[in-house]
């Protein structure tokens, strides 16, 4: 079992920034990719950017490329997630996750929700014009 706490969202104007966090615990949680989703209300869940065990291998969604950066710090379990000139298509709930050690060895399906096993609660994140 593996458990995930998101925090860091909140209210902030366009161009500004916000540093998430996701604290993990758990078994072996330093072995699994974390990924990062974000979701609208009538919307399906969509993936952002997740990293890697190691922290080596990192991808970004089309969306928030060379806005965001995606980091781990395995020695305090905990993934960030900085985000930078935000716009308000950015405005969701934001949730980090753990990629199901099967499509990790497949390397495949990294964006999709259904690769994912363990959720965070998710943290509001709110961008006004």
């Amino acid at each position: 079992q593996v458990q995930l706490v998101e925090s860091g969202g909140g209210l902030v104007q366009v161009g500004g920034s916000l540093r998430l966090s996701c604290v993990v615990s758990g078994r072996d949680w330093e072995d699994l990719t974390i990924g990062w989703f974000r979701q609208v209300p009538g919307k399906e869940r969509e993936g952002v950017s997740y990293i890697s065990s190691n922290g080596r291998h990192i991808e970004y969604s089309a969306a928030v490329e060379d806005r965001f950066i995606i980091s781990r710090d395995n020695g305090i379990a905990t993934v960030t997630l900085q985000m930078n000139k935000l716009q308000p298509e950015d405005t969701a709930v934001y949730y980090c996750a753990t990629l199901k050690p099967l499509f990790a060895k497949l390397g495949m399906g990294l964006f999709a929700a259904s690769s994912y096993e363990y959720w965070g609660q998710g943290t509001q994140v709110t961008v006004s014009a």
